[in-house]
């Protein structure tokens, strides 16, 4: 049975922004890769009604997912309803116990946007709670007690809200899957007017390449990188259980920056 890797992004896209090199990375290692958007992209349109950007967006995420090759899972509410409540997380939680990952990838809690820090912790309290049997879930799933280690994505703006730069922990390297990552961020072709109209992003893919020129500049070992921040393993996993790095060291596919734990201990980050 395959190894399972869990992308849990907020809307239709952010995966392709900043996970998906990595997720193809970790199925080049034998990982099967899962695709999942909590949000379903209701409000990214200037142009079109409720019903046909859902239905456009869901059709978008999809081919997106086939393009990597990851297996797609359903969005469970409209943009900006993703909120830290019951009813959402006990619809997450049996997907997360489906796919009873060993490595989820999410939005971190310095993100920019309040739907990308609430869908982060989402992501973590599913995983937390994958094995508690009493927990109320929305369909039946069976509990899973795998170990599972949590891995946190760098925002689109490369700061937190507060305008403070975020700096990875773990890079990885996805030159080889650089332009299978742009034919994902491609498929999403409503986005292209909305994104240079609503946040000034003139040409997306000229922004996903600067951003992985970005952190593969940063991490001073690949040309282009998305970079991580490991969760803490309490409640996870063992202390020293670390797949992603494990899956891609041999590859020489990640770096891991060994100064991250001293400024972390050292409260200089």
């Amino acid at each position: 049975m395959a190894k399972t890797a869990f992308a849990i992004a907020c809307h239709p896209d952010d995966i392709d922004f900043g996970m998906s090199g990595t997720l193809m990375m970790l199925k080049k290692a034998g990982y099967e890769i899962h695709y999942m958007d909590v949000a379903n992209g209701s409000l990214g349109t200037a142009e079109y009604t409720y019903e046909e950007i859902v239905r456009i967006r869901r059709e978008e995420a999809m081919n997106s997912a086939k393009t990597i090759g990851a297996v797609f899972h359903e969005s469970l509410c409209d943009d900006l309803q993703v909120y830290y409540t019951h009813e959402l997380l006990s619809k997450l939680v049996p997907v997360v116990r489906e796919v009873a990952p060993e490595i989820i990838l999410t939005h971190g809690p310095y993100d920019y946007m309040e739907d990308h820090t609430n869908t982060g912790r989402l992501a973590v309290s599913a995983a937390f709670c994958r094995g508690m049997q009493n927990f109320l879930c929305a369909t039946p799933a069976e509990i899973v007690t795998n170990d599972v280690r949590v891995y946190h994505s760098m925002p689109h703006s490369l700061t937190d809200a507060m305008r403070r730069p975020v700096i990875p922990e773990i890079y990885v390297n996805v030159e080889s899957v650089i332009d299978q990552k742009v034919a994902g961020l491609v498929c999403h072709v409503s986005q292209k007017n909305w994104l240079d109209v609503s946040q000034g992003k003139d040409a997306y893919i000229t922004d996903l390449l600067n951003k992985g020129k970005h952190f593969g500049k940063l991490s001073k070992h690949f040309e282009y990188a998305e970079g991580w921040v490991q969760h803490s393993h309490v409640g996870f996993c063992a202390p020293d259980f670390n797949p992603l790095v494990d899956a891609l060291k041999a590859a020489g596919d990640v770096y891991v920056d060994p100064e991250y734990e001293v400024r972390l201990q050292n409260g200089t980050l």
